[in-house]
């Protein structure tokens, strides 16, 4: 207290003019220390500012989490550029960018790229969203697109279809172009009927030479394979004139003439038909009944197989007309093996296609009752036993080739009802049949050696050994 009463009283020697401001300063600083040791002793009493009070709380939370953050407490992931993987209890730095591997099903971390990590870095200072392009599409404006879309594609397929039409104009000129070179160079484009006018009027020419003449005939024969060909070769009177050609006394021209008719005949039913009503039949059965060169009968038989082939009509004709007499007779002559075989063929196929017409008829009755009556009247088999050609089959029998053999095999299989009795009386197919036996006996335990299960004198052996079962 006495440092108090010293401190009231006025030091002498003052005047009382400066003794009032001093006095007033000593009261405040007295105030001042009085307040400052109350908020020291009790904490009610201090004065505290709100702002500051938050400030601090929230810098208070910030040192919590950096420490809880601590290397030393949870240890943290360094990222780079490059895709690395996470471990657990591994903290990761902000802005990274973190994915889960499917396949590996473990988390990878990388940094971002700095540029896009600084602007998300703004936007999220800034408290802005992404921007992400939130416009929307009304149905109008999609047709409108694919529209455009539409035609860009049209225009890029109209450009490549223009640019393929170049291409096509530069390594081809047009026909018109080509027509004008022709007649500048006195060549003319011909139709197939065209060249085929042009080749009758050649051969059916008298100043033409033998050459000339076998050479449309030659080139003839290549055009009438196709169907349409063969009928236009009737339609403008062509086909008549090669049958004529058949009377020609030139050997050449008969063979040749016969070569045309066969590829015209084959399966086309209505050049068969006109060739019926122009006489081929008898003009082709009268040069195999006449002393002619083997290989203009070739071809004339040829022509008489694609005329009687699927065409009952022709082949009643040829009955009628003594067909079976004159292939007999041209069987029996020497030399004439390989004609032979090719009549035993015919036979064969015309005797199975008749069966199956028949079986054809009974089982779908798709047949014309006219075309199948026309198969009934074709009395083949009689007229094959009343000729002989029982005996003249089974003696064929002889020939050495495999081929020829397992064809005639073939028809003696077909013949066998009918001849069952005419074999069995045969002596000589007795001894050829056993002999044939053995031999293919021998032949077929080769094939077996040499791993061959099906082999093709298998085949033959067992068409041996039914025949044999059949005739004992």
């Amino acid at each position: 207290m006495g440092n108090f009463r010293s401190l009231a009283m006025p030091p002498q020697g003052l005047p009382l003019s400066r003794m009032a401001p001093l006095g007033m300063l000593l009261g405040l600083l007295i105030a001042s220390c009085f307040t400052f040791c109350l908020s020291r002793q009790n904490p009610e009493f201090a004065l505290t500012n709100t702002e500051k009070s938050s400030t601090k709380e929230t810098e208070r939370k910030e040192t919590t989490a950096e420490e809880e953050l601590d290397p030393e407490v949870l240890e943290v992931f360094h990222p780079t550029h490059e895709w690395e993987p996470l471990r657990p209890g591994q903290a990761v730095p902000a802005g990274s960018h973190v994915r889960l591997n499917l396949q590996t099903g473990a988390r990878e971390v990388k940094l971002q790229d700095e540029d896009k990590f600084r602007n998300n870095l703004k936007g999220s200072k800034k408290g802005k969203r992404l921007n992400i392009n939130t416009n929307t599409y009304t149905s109008q404006d999609l047709k409108s697109a694919l529209a455009k879309f539409k035609e860009g594609v049209e225009t890029e397929t109209s450009k490549e279809d223009k640019a393929r039409q170049a291409e096509v104009k530069r390594l081809f000129r047009p026909i018109e172009e080509l027509k004008k070179d022709f007649e500048e160079l006195n060549v003319v484009i011909e139709s197939d009927m065209q060249i085929m006018v042009r080749l009758i009027n050649k051969f059916n020419s008298s100043s033409s030479s033998l050459e000339e003449k076998i050479a449309a005939l030659f080139d003839l024969e290549y055009y009438v394979h196709q169907m349409d060909n063969a009928q236009d070769l009737f339609s403008f009177g062509g086909l008549q004139v090669v049958i004529n050609g058949l009377n020609s006394t030139e050997p050449l021209v008969k063979e040749y003439a016969a070569f045309v008719l066969g590829a015209a005949f084959s399966s086309n039913p209505k050049v068969q038909v006109e060739a019926i009503e122009g006489g081929a039949l008898q003009k082709l059965l009268v040069i195999l009944a006449t002393e002619q060169p083997l290989t203009a009968k070739k071809k004339v038989l040829f022509a008489l197989c694609s005329l009687l082939r699927h065409f009952p009509y022709a082949q009643q004709q040829f009955l009628k007309l003594g067909g079976l007499q004159v292939l007999r007779s041209l069987v029996q002559e020497k030399g004439t093996e390989v004609l032979a075989v090719r009549v035993v063929t015919l036979l064969y196929d015309l005797v199975t296609e008749k069966m199956f017409a028949e079986e054809e008829a009974k089982l779908t009755r798709e047949m014309s009752p006219e075309k199948l009556q026309q198969y009934r009247q074709v009395h083949l088999l009689p007229g094959l036993r009343e000729q002989g050609w029982c005996e003249i089959t089974a003696h064929l029998l002889a020939l050495p080739e495999h081929d020829a053999r397992e064809k005639v095999l073939q028809t003696l299989g077909t013949l066998l009802a009918t001849c069952r009795d005419r074999f069995r009386q045969d002596p000589q197919l007795s001894r050829m049949l056993a002999s044939l036996q053995a031999e293919y006996q021998a032949l077929a335990t080769l094939e077996l050696q040499d791993g061959e299960d099906e082999g093709y004198f298998r085949e033959l052996l067992g068409s041996i050994n039914s025949l044999l079962k059949e005739l004992r």
